[in-house]
């Protein structure tokens, strides 16, 4: 009954924030703020961390395919680390890492907002706080973390190549000519379509628990970490539903 209560809940505050903001100059100016905070903040995570998992995704795929009964080709080398870093790493996992880093700094902020009595504030004023507070971060994660995947998925390539190039594992050339192997246009679509719904749980869930936390700062603390929490296993189930759905 609680979860049932919790989805009506947020559905309910959804509403409210999809609706037309009041004041279009102040509501860009938060939307770029908000782009600036959750999306360009995030690079230096992003980037270090597929340089070195592509790098290890490419020693575990030469490892496979090297010791294999039946000679693979090292091409393929470069052609499945692609493909795993397009169609997995790069949407899911670093949806998760930047679950943990935007979705509690998005918790947090408008939970403190909320303690402190801002978002009554705001209300009093006669002001749409969800929707002043929420939307800005909804476009700015569905705008920019599509962006943040494909420059992880280019990152990662480049950790792959590097560590073939300083392991010496596999040439160069055959990991280019691997990365060059034609991959089906409809794993693009189902990587990016769903990183753009991973983006929307990313920003609201997170934003649900933070607007509706009752108490001081230590209720501010349990609600982050409860948002991180269902947000990830929203993103583990929409994953699969998403995974049937599109590629079956």
């Amino acid at each position: 009954m609680k979860l049932i209560e919790n989805l009506g809940s947020y559905f309910m505050l959804m509403g409210k924030v999809f609706s037309k903001p009041q004041k279009l100059s102040v509501f860009w100016k938060l939307t770029v703020r908000e782009i600036y905070d959750l999306g360009v903040n995030s690079l230096g995570i992003v980037t270090f961390i597929s340089t070195f998992m592509g790098a290890v995704v490419a020693i575990q795929m030469a490892q496979n395919f090297q010791g294999a009964s039946i000679p693979v080709p090292d091409a393929y080398i470069g052609y499945a680390t692609k493909v795993v870093l397009v169609l997995e790493f790069a949407p899911t996992i670093m949806s998760l890492i930047l679950v943990g880093k935007v979705g509690s700094y998005i918790a947090s902020s408008i939970g403190t907002m909320r303690v402190t009595e801002q978002i009554d504030a705001l209300d009093v004023m006669g002001i749409n706080s969800a929707n002043f507070l929420i939307l800005p971060k909804i476009i700015a994660c569905v705008f920019f973390n599509p962006l943040l995947i494909m420059i992880s998925i280019g990152f990662g390539l480049l950790g792959g190549y590097y560590i073939g190039v300083f392991t010496k594992l596999w040439s160069a050339a055959d990991f280019i000519t691997g990365l060059q192997m034609n991959m089906a246009t409809k794993l693009f679509v189902y990587t990016f379509l769903k990183t753009m719904v991973f983006a929307f749980v990313i920003a609201t869930i997170p934003a649900y628990y933070g607007y509706k936390v009752k108490g001081g700062s230590l209720e501010v603390g349990r609600s982050a970490t409860t948002a991180v929490v269902w947000t990830s296993v929203a993103i583990i189930v929409i994953n699969l539903i998403l995974t049937q759905t599109i590629l079956s």
